[in-house]
């Protein structure tokens, strides 16, 4: 009876761990352990690969290739002085293993020496029979020095030694997305599809690159062959809905996103792009049935809870509105796009006092944005807290030092506060930046707009 490979080496992983249960030391070929100790190493089993390469050394202690095993480890633990150590040992023995050059490529990434590891990465190049393996590690290590060009060069190397790596198309997109080189990246792909025209990962690339140009119907063909090279190809499907959400047809969008739901898991994307085009064909109640699935499918997707606060923020129901974003809050405190919109309802619901909280704990997360600076001023006027807003708006002029709205408030404050001589040098400064901006002394600050001393200066920059 024959065995193919994956079967010897299940067979020998399962003799294997018998024999640690039983702790009956049994003799096992070099081979038998290197495929022992890649299975843990690929399953994440650093403990379990490291006894089983502690044994095999034991029985195979001139090993090189059980060797470079142990090397593997003590690089992945950061062991590296002591695997540098042994690797000098394993070049003396063999200078032309290329899995020595790569390893001490590893090393000296690790230690951010990336042009030296892609001098040693070159000369395993000339002892591999694996080229591709080693073309993806040097387009790695360009990318490690942010050098795209190389980069989408030696991935290109790979994809032609191995035309299944679609990690290294992935790869090779990625290169050309953040070149902004869309209509290369569509050339390079038109000419792999030539070669392999049944390659639904190429033709999902094309299809996003489409997509970002604005080219929808370029686009959803592609994402159409994708399909036919693959029915179970989730991401065609829902790329396929956002090209049909563009172009407004929301029912087709609606049927490609419903597709992904039977063939995996929901996800809450698939399910917040359902609600979305049922919100645009006007079926509200299935809009916010999706909407709430979305939530509970992923509390911590804030999209779902930003989309059914806006949904009633929309319809005037601020009640609502206020009771989803409250939850949204509790269970991600620190969402600065949450506190933003509740500031926004309470303003709306007339309740001041939260609404400045709510912008106050914006600005805390990092929000400055011009709105909120000036809501939250005007919320503080508004209630008695002069002081506070000044102090809020002469922040805002460290983000906006040329903006004539703040500077119009600040004039507008200090005049009633009596303090004659900043107004009037914020009024000058605003008038400067923008005439027509009075409108907002006139709107905000009637009283200080009609004074004599503030319309003369006014009437200076007519």
């Amino acid at each position: 009876m024959k065995f193919n490979h994956e079967e010897e080496d299940n067979l020998s992983l399962t003799r294997y761990e018998s024999m640690l249960r039983s702790n009956d030391v049994k003799f096992f070929d070099s081979n038998e352990f290197e495929s022992i100790i890649h299975h843990y190493l690929e399953n994440g089993k650093i403990a379990k690969a490291k006894k089983a390469i502690s044994l095999s050394l034991s029985q195979h202690p001139s090993s090189v290739n059980l060797k470079l095993l142990q090397v593997e480890v003590l690089v992945f633990e950061d062991r590296l002085e002591k695997a540098d150590t042994l690797l000098a040992q394993l070049h003396a023995i063999e200078p032309e293993n290329e899995e020595i050059y790569i390893q001490k490529a590893n090393i000296l990434s690790k230690q951010n020496k990336h042009k030296e590891a892609i001098d040693l990465l070159f000369m395993a190049l000339s002892y591999t029979s694996n080229e591709a393996d080693v073309f993806s590690l040097l387009g790695m290590e360009y990318l490690f020095m942010d050098d795209f060009e190389n980069a989408k060069i030696n991935f290109m190397k790979c994809l032609e030694a191995d035309g299944e790596d679609y990690s290294a198309l992935y790869n090779i997109i990625y290169c050309f997305d953040f070149l902004e080189q869309h209509e290369e990246a569509i050339e390079y792909l038109n000419r792999f599809l030539d070669k392999n025209p049944y390659c639904e990962v190429a033709w999902h690339q094309i299809g996003k690159q489409y997509y970002d140009l604005g080219m929808f119907k370029k686009a959803l063909a592609a994402f159409d062959f994708a399909i036919i090279s693959d029915e179970y190809f989730i991401g065609a499907y829902l790329e396929k809905g956002k090209v049909l959400e563009k172009l407004k047809r929301y029912n087709e969008a609606i049927e490609n996103y419903r597709i992904t739901l039977e063939l995996d898991d929901p996800t809450s994307f698939a399910l917040l792009r359902i609600g979305k085009c049922f919100e645009k064909l006007g079926s509200d109640d299935l809009a916010i049935q999706h909407y709430s699935k979305t939530v509970h499918e992923d509390p911590l997707l804030d999209k779902g809870w930003i989309a059914i606060t806006d949904f009633y923020m929309r319809k005037r129901n601020y009640q609502k509105a206020l009771y989803y974003i409250n939850k949204a809050i509790s269970i991600d405190s620190e969402n600065v796009l949450y506190w933003k919109r509740y500031a926004k309802i309470n303003n709306r619901l007339a309740f001041f006092e939260e609404a400045e909280t709510g912008y106050q704990k914006a600005i805390e997360l990092g929000n400055y944005e011009l709105d909120t600076w000036l809501n939250r001023s005007d919320i503080l006027r508004f209630l008695g807290e002069s002081n506070a807003a000044i102090i809020n708006l002469k922040q805002a002029i460290e983000f906006y030092p040329d903006n004539a709205e703040i500077h119009y408030r600040l004039a507008g404050m200090y005049y009633e506060t009596q303090e004659l001589s900043k107004g009037e040098s914020h009024l000058r400064k605003a008038l400067r930046l923008d005439r027509e901006y009075t409108i907002v002394l006139e709107e905000l600050f009637e009283t200080v707009y009609n004074l004599s001393l503030v319309k003369n200066i006014i009437s200076e920059y007519q």
